[in-house]
């Protein structure tokens, strides 16, 4: 959407750009308006061409996310009365303000292995629940992994991404 909207906006920018120096062109008789207005309307054509580029490149290679909004994922995670602690976190955009979210995370206690595998998946769901999560992957932390230094107080609601 964002594309379209770059590239209807260039040229009916363009349009004006090239009516106004094809009409300074027949006012005056001189050549050089059309040729200033066809050197303008290339580079803003150009420079769009950049910007969509540059927004691509970052979708197509994960956009990263501010502090704040990791602060307040992890905040999230660690909300859940089942996990003592989060020692990896990976997020990154996926969509417009929708997130693809990483985490190994320590759970309380110690149960059998099935145990553990539902209650990431119901830690997961719920945290998809979530209108910025697009989809959260949870794996188990080894106990010699440190935590990420993220705690429960830290709890806000999270950022608009």
């Amino acid at each position: 959407m964002r594309a379209v909207f770059a590239e209807d906006a260039a040229a009916l920018i363009g349009l004006v750009i090239a009516f106004a120096g094809v009409g300074l062109h027949q006012l005056t008789g001189s050549p050089v308006p059309d040729a200033v207005g066809s050197i303008v309307v290339g580079a803003l054509l150009a420079v769009i061409a950049v910007v969509l580029i540059d927004r691509n490149r970052r979708f197509l290679v994960g956009q990263g996310v501010t502090a704040d909004i990791e602060k307040s994922i992890a905040a999230r995670v660690l909300e859940h009365h089942e996990i003592e602690r989060l020692t990896y976190l990976h997020l990154e955009f996926v969509g417009p303000r929708k997130l693809y979210l990483v985490a190994a995370v320590d759970l309380k206690g110690d149960r059998p292995e099935h145990d553990v595998a539902v209650a990431l998946r119901r830690i997961e769901r719920e945290l998809e629940d979530h209108e910025t999560v697009e989809e959260a992957v949870l794996t188990l932390a080894t106990p010699d992994e440190p935590s990420l230094g993220f705690s429960r107080e830290e709890a806000a609601p999270v950022a608009e991404a």
